[in-house]
């Protein structure tokens, strides 16, 4: 099996104080995604750690 059949809708994005945002990681669960960002906001620098559900836009 490979992985591009795995299906992988949550992203944890890290956005720093410039606005620019980056892709950390894809997640199968929300659950997952939210356990990754917690861990690195604990981290202490100072980058926004935030989870999106692939498809959705922000604005």
């Amino acid at each position: 099996m490979s992985d591009s059949g795995a299906v992988l809708p949550w992203l944890v994005i890290r956005q720093d104080e410039g606005g620019n945002r980056y892709r950390v990681g894809r997640y199968a669960t929300r659950a997952e995604a939210e356990k990754v960002a917690g861990g690195l906001d604990a981290r202490g620098d100072q980058r926004l750690y935030v989870v999106e559900k692939v498809g959705r836009t922000t604005g």
